[in-house]
Parts: C-alpha cells; structure tokens; sequence
C-alpha cells in the first residue's frame, strides 16, 4: 500500500497543563510540573493529527518506537504545544522528527515511529494471541 502521505506532512496538539498532568498524578516523580508521559502522549497526538487523517478508511497508525528527550520543567497553567512531522515513509513505517514547547521554550524533541495498520487484521491477530478468535 502506498501511503497518501509524504514527508513535511505535520499534526499539532496542544494541552494546557493542569495539576492532573503532573509527575505526582501520573506516577512518574515527586515535582508538580509536566510529566514526561503526559509530554509523549501528546508527541503522539500530534503524530495521529499529522497522519491519520489521510489515511484510508479501515488503517490507522500505531506507535513503534519513540526516542525523545525531556529537556525543561513546565508548570501548572501554561500551554504546551506539540509538533510532529514526517522525516520518512518506508512501507508502512513512518517516521517523524517531534518537538514540544510550552509558551516559554523547547521542552522536548526527538523522533518517533508509527507504522500504518489495517485495523481488521490487526484486531483478528489480537483476539488470537488472547485466545478469543473468533
């Protein structure tokens, strides 16, 4: 399948910091500022809202591989925004190059990898790991 997308396609999300989206909630530290789990879902917001959207009733893409830094603290009531764009396509794997910033500065970057599903499939190969095959 050749996919309806090419480099320089790119998504943004965006997410204003509440005390629910700290390390302390998450799990993941002691501090009240973004946590970094909370960074990468929107990395990969960004990265559904860049890709998805083209693609081809009954595909969609899924998370592979994620390589990124968290690089500065935000705090409670600022805006962060995150920018994901397409590096590469090979096949069915997509690379992009991802960065998030909150309204001060960079906070994060790195790059990220989805690869492109057929969803019934990818379902019918679910239920037989689990046992529930139809």
């Amino acid at each position: 399948m050749d996919l309806p997308v090419q480099p320089g396609f790119a998504g943004q999300a965006t997410l204003l910091v509440g005390e629910e989206h700290t390390a302390p909630r998450v799990g993941s530290g002691k501090v009240h500022v973004l946590a970094t789990p909370v960074m990468i879902n929107l990395i990969e917001a960004a990265a559904l809202a860049a890709l998805d959207r083209h693609l081809p009733p009954g595909y969609q893409s899924l998370g592979t591989h994620l390589d990124v830094r968290h690089i500065a603290a935000t705090p409670v009531g600022m805006k962060i925004t995150a920018e994901a764009r397409i590096e590469n396509i090979d096949g069915r794997k997509v690379t992009f190059r991802v960065e998030a910033r909150d309204e001060k500065e960079l906070i994060g970057h790195g790059m990220h990898e989805r690869v492109v599903v057929n969803v019934m499939k990818f379902d019918e190969r679910v239920r037989n790991k689990s046992g529930r095959a139809r």
